[in-house]
């Protein structure tokens, strides 16, 4: 087992052996993904199913996020990464099994895409969580724009070879890719210790009595930040008309432009080739010493891009597959810094708790959008949801520059910033180095 110990440089190592292995989980998962969601496509053709698919897999982590912030703070954050993956392992390996027997409904695609969802809830926040541990403060970003480099990556790969397994090997076959890899992040993870924060109340200086008491400190502690509450209703604004726009890009793609399963790959591949692009710039540039300067310039960028999808005509495919690009070159140069500002400044003990609050409030008004998004996209067409979209990311920005509470949030000083205790449980191991 290797030992995670920033402080003398020996981090790098077990900490791509964890990178690499969520790596190839999340490969497995993109590829499950695209099967999933072009199933549905071809089978039913509603805007409205697409819209309940993307529905029931937030509504888990909007439900339980701060319980499970409160409870990810609490447990081993370790265990909890893996025993998300194997969630989403047992749910992979039921759709390979009822897509065997040719029984699978969309209720079953509901059920366990919620499922999964509720592993994710967990995962995430613990492994963000974990990372600002396990990274020192100076390469968070870049670490940020990796992830985001990843997920271009998978987003350029799985679509346009999930299309060509799709036409040449059975449905269930694709699904166990992603259990098998979901098994190799298991792995990568089990080996590596993990850091651990103190577990004293940061607010109290105690820790709290109870799951509950918890969960009401880390909405305390959030409280105390104006900065941090005007992002979660900035997000939630975006998350409003986003998450019905880009959760519809299969119906754009099929009813606007007339294209079938090669053109939604390309699209996907597109906002991939993006985010690897994105994510690179930020993993070597780094983003502007203002970190919420580089947060900005993506939130333009990413507003005018959206744009043009939602006003380019069913002739102009090729103009809507770059703005997609666009999409994906600004999401880390927006994610990757803004998640780095809320590493380096949340006290350890408390970025599960705080991890899972900001998820579960910005994406609070994502339900609301999709309830609405299916009925309208099938009486007016997709495209008003990248038009209302694109204009709110663009009156973002001028918020964002205009309060001083958001605009400085970087600067406000960290609590007990090197309380870091590793597990004890684990036999000792020798570190390793790269």
């Amino acid at each position: 087992m290797f030992t995670i110990d920033r402080s003398r440089g020996s981090w790098t190592y077990p900490f791509a052996l964890i990178w690499i292995g969520q790596a190839f989980s999340l490969f497995g998962s993109g590829l499950a993904g695209f099967t999933i969601i072009w199933w549905l496509t071809t089978t039913t053709g509603s805007a409205t199913v697409l819209a309940t698919a993307t529905l029931v897999t937030l509504l888990p982590g909007i439900l339980i996020g701060p319980l499970a912030g409160a409870l990810i703070d609490r447990w081993d954050r370790r265990t909890v990464i893996m025993i998300a993956d194997l969630t989403g392992a047992l749910g992979a390996a039921a759709l390979a099994w009822l897509f065997w027997i040719d029984a699978l409904a969309i209720w079953h695609v509901y059920l366990i895409m919620a499922l999964r969802s509720l592993g994710g809830a967990f995962h995430w926040p613990a492994m963000q969580a974990s990372i600002s541990l396990m990274v020192p403060e100076r390469h968070l970003a870049r670490i940020g724009g990796l992830n985001q480099m990843l997920q271009g990556a998978t987003n350029i790969a799985a679509p346009p070879l999930g299309a060509l397994l799709i036409a040449i090997w059975p449905l269930h076959v694709l699904m166990m890719i992603d259990v098998v890899t979901a098994l190799v992040a298991i792995t990568g993870v089990g080996l590596v210790r993990f850091p651990r924060p103190s577990l004293t109340s940061s607010s109290t200086g105690r820790r709290p009595q109870g799951v509950t008491a918890e969960m009401l400190d880390g909405l305390r502690y959030i409280w105390r930040w104006p900065g941090l509450i005007m992002i979660m209703g900035m997000a939630a604004a975006i998350n409003l008309l986003l998450t019905p726009a880009f959760s519809l890009l299969p119906i754009l793609v099929t009813r606007h432009f007339g294209g079938g399963a090669l053109h939604l790959a390309w699209m996907n591949a597109a906002e991939g080739a993006g985010l690897v692009l994105g994510g690179l710039a930020i993993g070597i540039w780094g983003g502007f010493r203002r970190r919420i300067h580089t947060v900005v310039l993506g939130l333009i960028g990413l507003g005018i891009s959206i744009l043009i999808i939602g006003a380019a005509p069913a002739t102009a495919f090729m103009l809507a597959l770059a703005a997609v690009a666009v999409v994906g070159v600004m999401s880390p140069v927006v994610n990757a810094p803004l998640m780095a500002i809320v590493q380096s400044v949340v006290a350890p003990e408390m970025q599960g708790r705080v991890f899972t609050a900001l998820g579960s409030v910005s994406m609070a008004m994502s339900p609301l959008g999709l309830v609405i998004a299916g009925p309208v996209a099938d009486a007016l067409g997709v495209q008003v949801w990248y038009l209302l979209g694109g204009s709110v990311c663009l009156l973002i920005t001028l918020l964002v520059l205009a309060v001083p509470a958001v605009r400085n949030l970087e600067d406000h000083p960290r609590d007990r910033r090197e309380d870091v205790v590793v597990q004890q449980s684990d036999v000792a191991a020798p570190q390793r180095q790269v």
